[in-house]
């Protein structure tokens, strides 16, 4: 399955994409150890077997060890980046002398923390930069400016966004040059507020629903690929569940998982990928079966009735 967006802005991205915000160790401001190099390698060995070529990161994942670690591995297969897309993320600032945690969106920052992912990354360009969180103090002169600047230079060739709404995409598209080509979301079967938005218009049961209503068509409309940052619901259905639905859910996954051949895992993703929207799903995990799991996703379709199952399992109760 091809997501939408990605076919015409990189036509051949795969349609999962490995999340790397686990490589490089702690959160601390030492280095990595050479086990955790190796561990790295494997998992991103592990992603290219399975056809994985499309690889998410952040300024601030382990403190920028994660794409230092990336680089590093990057150093001994330089043929390796003509071959995969890299994505990095900027815009969120930890507490410091300065001042507490914060966003920035300000020239300076994006261009300083762009050339950083660079320098860490020991490569020339990013294929995409996202903006991380919302900014409140944005000036979207200043960000349009950056843009530019690093298109200009070569070093972004596309650019998007993680965690706006629709109408934050809309008011800074009006002042750039190049298109949002991303929005990063959380997205995932216990995170399906998404859904509910779509299912529960003109229906009392759409008033807890915490979405951006309209997301969803405008990305599809301008071409803008979602990603789902913690697809997997930071592993809730992988342990003995603690809530009524997430068990009934459990059991029909594990039912389908048996059905098709595969792991809970598979069955996540592929729930997600059903919708034809064409969500590309960014995994996290750092253990290799699960790697190869999330994989085989791929080629798992869900029919409409274990998709509003699954659906309606994790609601609680049936749709309106």
């Amino acid at each position: 399955m091809q997501t939408l967006a990605m076919t015409t802005v990189l036509s051949d991205a795969s349609p999962i994409a490995f999340g790397c915000m686990g490589l490089g160790g702690q959160w601390d401001g030492l280095g990595y150890t050479a086990a955790e190099l190796k561990q790295a390698h494997h998992c991103i060995e592990v992603a290219l077997e399975e056809g994985i070529n499309f690889f998410d990161h952040a300024d601030i994942y382990c403190n920028g060890k994660s794409e230092q670690i990336f680089g590093e591995i990057l150093a001994t297969q330089p043929q390796l980046r003509e071959q995969i897309y890299i994505q990095s993320k900027c815009g969120i600032r930890f507490a410091d002398q300065e001042g507490p945690q914060r966003y920035d969106f300000s020239y300076q920052h994006i261009i300083d923390s762009v050339n950083g992912s660079l320098r860490r990354l020991g490569c020339g360009y990013l294929d995409i930069l996202l903006l991380h969180r919302p900014d409140p103090l944005m000036e979207p002169e200043e960000v349009a400016r950056a843009f530019e600047q690093l298109a200009a230079a070569g070093k972004v060739r596309h650019f998007g966004v993680s965690n706006m709404n629709h109408h934050q995409l809309q008011f800074l598209q009006r002042y750039l040059d190049q298109p949002l080509v991303v929005n990063q979301m959380e997205l995932n079967l216990l995170h399906c507020d998404f859904v509910e938005s779509m299912v529960t218009v003109n229906d009392h049961q759409g008033q807890s629903v915490h979405f951006s209503e309209g997301l969803i068509e405008y990305c599809a409309e301008q071409n803008v690929q979602l990603q789902a940052w913690s697809p997997l619901a930071k592993g809730v259905f992988g342990r003995p569940a603690t809530e009524a639905k997430v068990a009934m859910a459990q059991e029909h996954i594990d039912q389908y998982a048996r059905q098709f051949g595969c792991e809970r895992e598979t069955i996540l993703l592929a729930w997600l990928m059903r919708l034809p929207i064409g969500i590309q799903p960014v995994i996290g995990t750092m253990n290799e079966q699960r790697i190869r799991a999330c994989a085989k996703a791929v080629d798992v379709s869900l029919s409409r009735e274990q998709w509003y199952q699954l659906f309606t399992d994790i609601r609680g109760h049936h749709i309106p």
